[in-house]
């Protein structure tokens, strides 16, 4: 399968290149966003693409954007990415790209957590809360939550770390009504999902949710949703409490940079092509379980 790195779309304005997406101007009131096949790790962007993974979180995306439509609008227009583009273009945003509306982000990431697994987990140990948020005694690793917690971030710059903050900082950065209907939404948001996931033998752990307001102030889901790179994808079939459960996602790709003595900045170190293939198939393995249905070319 061919791979794309990076975009080069010289018909529409650049808007600019994220950790994974290439986003560029459609007219002043919407956007193209291509999901290239770029990988991060702890933040920072590998040298090697993984091969067909940004068309996996695209239909993914797309999915769940269908899936979960009445429950919150999101920023889908309806229109074609290849209609948009010139010619020579199209194979570029085929079955990788969406066109957008242009909404104003909220800069705070809604993240539920409907299990308690890695940075919770260490902050539960440390504390007995996530985020503030006390808990029972006793819970294992990995073990799920008496209800989901809504636990929000603040969005960071590029390549450095979202900050973990309270409810009452968001309140106070974004107001208590949008805050409030962001909790509220994203959780319910979560339950559908997670409950639809379990039919297919899927546990979602957790993920988080990017929202942003059109010109009348409507709250729209936007960028993506309950991908394998926005969330933690379990086989249910394989899940114990009290111990990390394997991920449908780039966990090969974590667990090889953590054999390394590497300081997590970068530039990134090289991937061996095993790990490579190995995280490609996790990530077509993931589209495919979710949905039923082999990615589309």
């Amino acid at each position: 399968m061919n791979s794309l790195y990076q975009t080069s779309i010289h018909s529409l304005p650049l808007l600019g290149h994220g950790k994974v997406r290439d986003n560029y101007a459609v007219g002043d009131d919407k956007i193209l966003i291509v999901t290239t096949d770029r990988l991060s790790a702890f933040d920072v962007v590998m040298n090697e693409p993984i091969p067909g993974k940004g068309k996996v979180l695209n239909q993914m995306s797309d999915f769940w954007f269908e899936k979960l439509g009445h429950i919150v609008p999101n920023h889908l227009t309806g229109v074609a990415p290849e209609s948009v583009v010139a010619p020579e273009e199209v194979e570029q945003v085929q079955g990788r790209a969406v066109v957008a509306k242009r909404l104003k982000p909220i800069m705070v990431e809604a993240v539920v957590r409907g299990y308690i697994i890695g940075s919770g987990w260490k902050d539960y140990q440390d504390t007995g809360s996530i985020c503030g948020i006390k808990l029972p005694a006793g819970l294992q690793q990995a073990e799920k939550l008496p209800e989901p917690l809504f636990t929000p971030a603040a969005k960071a710059d590029l390549g450095e770390h979202d900050e973990n903050i309270s409810f009452a900082d968001m309140e106070s950065r974004i107001g208590a009504e949008l805050a409030a209907k962001m909790r509220d939404v994203s959780i319910a948001l979560y339950k559908a999902a997670a409950d639809y996931a379990a039919t297919r033998g899927i546990i979602i752990a957790d993920t988080k949710f990017e929202f942003g307001l059109d010109d009348n102030g409507v709250m729209h889901l936007m960028d993506e949703v309950l991908t394998a790179d926005s969330s933690r994808f379990w086989p249910a079939d394989s899940y114990q409490p009290g111990m990390s459960p394997p991920s449908f996602d780039k966990q090969f790709v974590r667990d090889y940079l953590e054999t390394l003595t590497w300081g997590k900045t970068a530039p990134a170190p090289a991937l061996p092509a095993d790990v490579i293939d190995k995280t490609q198939a996790k990530y077509f393995e993931a589209i495919e379980r979710l949905t039923g249905e082999k990615l589309k070319a």
